[in-house]
């Protein structure tokens, strides 16, 4: 793996512009997911990409699942149901390590899932934070930033995991 240059993490270079202060911990943590992720994986061979060391689940899961994930818990925040579309999503990320999409689709639907996130939050009306908001079928409770701050959490799980794998699975 190339050696990064060494600048502060994403966090310590301060405001993102556009983001309200009470969600720049979210942007930060995710604008840190794609500066983590993407310089690990563009050149992962497809035997990497899909292995499955210590029966974990793949660096091409992991791609898969984060938009996906992403998008599903911002939809909520925002007070929606889950669309067919984002169904069939998650239904493919089931199946995804047989499908076996190229490298390129994934980090593509990865990229543009971060950056509509962004964008989503630098339009969340502040006032909309704390309104209460349901989660899944079970509509189990939370609120707006609680799944703004989830997603991002979330994704920084799933994007740890992807530098750990590929480190793994490059020896």
């Amino acid at each position: 793996m190339a050696e990064r240059p060494s600048i502060p993490e994403v966090w310590l270079r301060g405001p993102i512009e556009g983001i309200q202060p009470l969600l720049q911990p979210a942007a930060h943590t995710l604008a840190q997911v794609g500066e983590d992720v993407f310089p690990v994986v563009e050149h992962l061979a497809p035997a990497r990409l899909w292995a499955l060391p210590g029966n974990s689940a793949s660096i091409g899961f992991h791609l898969a699942h984060l938009p996906g994930s992403l998008d599903r818990l911002l939809t909520y925040s925002r007070g929606e149901s889950l669309s067919s579309e984002q169904l069939a999503a998650l239904a493919a990320e089931r199946t995804v390590d047989q499908d076996r999409p190229e490298l390129s689709f994934l980090l593509a639907r990865f990229r543009n899932g971060l950056e509509a996130a962004m964008r989503y939050l630098r339009a969340v009306p502040p006032e909309s934070l704390l309104q209460p908001r349901e989660v899944g079928r079970k509509r189990l409770p939370s609120t707006t930033i609680g799944l703004i701050f989830h997603s991002a959490e979330h994704s920084a799980r799933h994007a740890g995991q992807i530098v750990t794998l590929t480190r793994v699975v490059q020896g």
